[in-house]
């Protein structure tokens, strides 16, 4: 009985959240999710400039593939309501789509994974949780996707090992500059004052 009050308490409470929603949430998740948009773009050309350099061993390129996961978890990080990693996710996909990108159309189905999977995290700690250690695993989650989507849409003729050490790269470089990078920028905004308004404010 005690189970079944704690999961309707639970639940109460992220819906309770979910109405929470203001139109500054909505307002600055969509400017994040504009100006991350913009980096990704820029990142595009990064990764395709580097692409060279990685010519003996591809799959050791997924070390820089994190920049592209950081929207979705900044969104949770400073907005702190229940959508707000997924609506950030998609918007920052849009504007990458938009100012244009090699992978066309992809990049929004790629952007709305890459926001579900930290947003899950974040709802498994109830919306509560919002340290280093959550921001990481939120991030590493959302690794995830492209670990296992790009092997099998654009690296297929890969052998094996080259894409199970392709997914495992990912999934770190996202873990770290996604989750530890996110963090750390929120902590930033935070401390400068750009976060009045949220919970995040605090830090």
């Amino acid at each position: 009985m005690s189970t079944e009050t704690g999961r309707t308490g639970f639940w109460r409470d992220v819906l309770g959240r979910l109405r929470g929603w203001r139109t500054v949430d909505i307002v600055v998740a969509a400017v994040i999710g504009v100006a991350v948009g913009v980096v990704f773009w820029l990142w595009n050309i990064v990764w395709s400039v580097t692409t060279p350099l990685f010519v003996g061993f591809p799959p050791a390129q997924a070390a820089v593939y994190g920049m592209w996961l950081i929207s979705g978890v900044l969104g949770g990080l400073v907005v702190r309501k229940p959508g707000a990693a997924l609506l950030t996710s998609i918007a920052a996909s849009l504007v990458s789509a938009v100012l244009g990108t090699q992978w066309g159309v992809m990049v929004i189905i790629d952007g709305t994974l890459q926001g579900l999977l930290p947003e899950l995290v974040f709802l498994a700690f109830g919306y509560r949780r919002w340290g280093m250690g959550a921001a990481v695993l939120a991030a590493a989650a959302a690794g995830l996707s492209p670990a296992v989507r790009d092997n099998i849409v654009y690296n297929v003729t890969w052998p094996l090992h080259f894409q199970l050490v392709y997914g495992v790269i990912v999934v770190i470089s996202s873990a770290v500059i996604a989750g530890v990078g996110a963090r750390l920028l929120t902590t930033a905004l935070a401390r400068s004052g750009a976060l009045a308004p949220f919970p995040s404010a605090r830090g």
